[in-house]
């Protein structure tokens, strides 16, 4: 066991794992008040139920033989079987390395949960939530980083989850955004808590770290460089995000510059280990470019109600991290690059093969996602009815409340009432005193 590379892996899954809660302070603060318990929680139980996935069905079907290049097979169910003291290639233990990907298990369904808030029922979602993990998630993690693996024999590269993370959860957004139709009325109140997105967005970039830099499972120049890419792609991101803001509102906006950073973080993951430092700018600013027109000139003409722009950001700078990662990475960077992009004069050959993987990646997951979605409606309603969507998820699915701080404004105000209603009575000696001194001087 070589005891940096694991203690380095062990602290990026803590920080992947991370990433959960920030993104459901993230999606928490986005929605209006009477969604806040439902969203949150929406994120959050797919830690736990993921994490059983994994053990029993996940790592197994992603990482144990190899059936047509697809999905692997079931003989190492619930870990059985597996050494988990033995090392892999880094000299970290497989353990650890299926723990790491445990966690990527976990963050990537948890990200679609923003396209569907505000009318999808709670447990539709977890059926949902296990059938798309069995059924497309654990084979795009085999086709994509399994060496046995259909796109990985082809060559694609995709660092950290630009395919398997960002594109899968992106698609997977959109479709059952389609599916469910949009909400009743989409409401024109404020974001319930601003302070709660910035908060989330700077968890999410600090587990980005974990879930990019990590993803070398060592530390090398490759982790080192995807730290950096990551980060001056990100910073990038939210420069373009403002400035875009500021051309065509003429204001800078809090919500704008947290889904730029977003859009950032997400268009430099397929890419971070292979680019150069000049490359992940460009990664970053054209990733905010094309999320932004997205968001702001497409969507509204395609009618499709992604509430919280999941597809608009995941998936479409998803789309056009893993398309530029045929661009602009290079062998200077990371010796697993056999072919240069474009940029360095390696030909289209890599671009074909990242375009080859991006449209695989779309039609899988819109067809399969299709599919689960039209069976599991056979068997159990997917959207919650009128009265309750009207009344909020929060009380109709949980019966609980996020703005907790209600009770507290109607106590205070009725203590200001009683004190202007009783003013001498609450000034008590004080009244006195200045009763005295006014006869005084009287």
């Amino acid at each position: 066991m070589n005891l940096a590379n694991t203690a380095f892996v062990l602290i990026a899954s803590i920080l992947v794992l991370f990433m959960t809660p920030g993104l459901a302070f993230f999606y928490g603060g986005l929605v209006t008040a009477k969604n806040v318990v439902n969203t949150m929680l929406s994120v959050f139980i797919m830690t736990g139920v993921a994490i059983l996935l994994w053990i029993s069905l996940g790592y197994t079907m992603a990482f144990s033989g190899d059936i047509l290049g697809v999905v692997g097979n079931l003989k190492h169910v619930f870990m059985a079987g597996i050494n988990l003291a033995s090392l892999t290639p880094t000299k970290i233990p497989v353990g650890v390395y299926s723990l790491f990907q445990m966690m990527f298990a976990i963050i990537t369904p948890a990200l679609f949960v923003g396209a569907i808030v505000g009318r999808i029922r709670f447990k539709f979602l977890l059926a949902f939530l296990a059938a798309w993990s069995i059924l497309i998630y654990y084979p795009m993690v085999h086709l994509v980083w399994s060496p046995t693996g259909w796109l990985a024999k082809l060559g694609v590269l995709d660092f950290a989850g630009g395919t398997v993370v960002h594109i899968n959860a992106g698609v997977t957004a959109l479709v059952l955004s389609v599916w469910l139709g949009r909400r009743l009325k989409v409401d024109s109140q404020h974001h319930y808590n601003l302070p709660w997105v910035l908060l989330g967005t700077a968890i999410l970039w600090i587990g980005w770290y974990g879930f990019n830099a990590g993803s070398a499972l060592a530390i090398n120049s490759v982790a080192v460089q995807a730290a950096l890419t990551s980060t001056i792609a990100t910073g990038t991101a939210m420069v373009v995000w403002m400035g875009l803001d500021i051309w065509t509102t003429g204001k800078p906006t809090l919500v704008g510059v947290c889904t730029g950073t977003l859009c950032g973080l997400v268009g430099i993951t397929p890419a971070a280990g292979y680019v150069t430092l000049l490359g992940s700018i460009a990664i970053g600013g054209l990733a905010a470019i094309t999320s932004f027109y997205f968001v702001n000139v497409l969507k509204p003409k395609l009618g499709v109600d992604d509430a919280l722009d999941a597809f608009g950001c995941h998936g479409v700078s998803g789309i056009v991290g893993s398309i530029l990662t045929g661009v602009f990475a290079t062998k200077s960077v990371n010796s697993a690059v056999t072919t240069n992009g474009l940029a360095y004069g390696g030909g289209f050959h890599l671009l074909g093969i990242q375009l080859l993987a991006t449209a695989f990646t779309i039609i899988f997951v819109a067809a399969m996602g299709c599919l689960l979605i039209y069976l599991l409606r056979l068997v159990m309603p997917m959207r919650v009815n009128a009265t309750e969507e009207k009344l909020g998820l929060d009380q109709g699915e949980h019966g609980e409340r996020a703005d907790y701080t209600i009770g507290l404004s109607e106590r205070l105000s009725t203590y200001t009432a009683d004190q202007e209603r009783y003013a001498n009575e609450f000034k008590g000696q004080l009244q006195h005193l200045q009763h005295h001194s006014s006869t005084h001087s009287v």
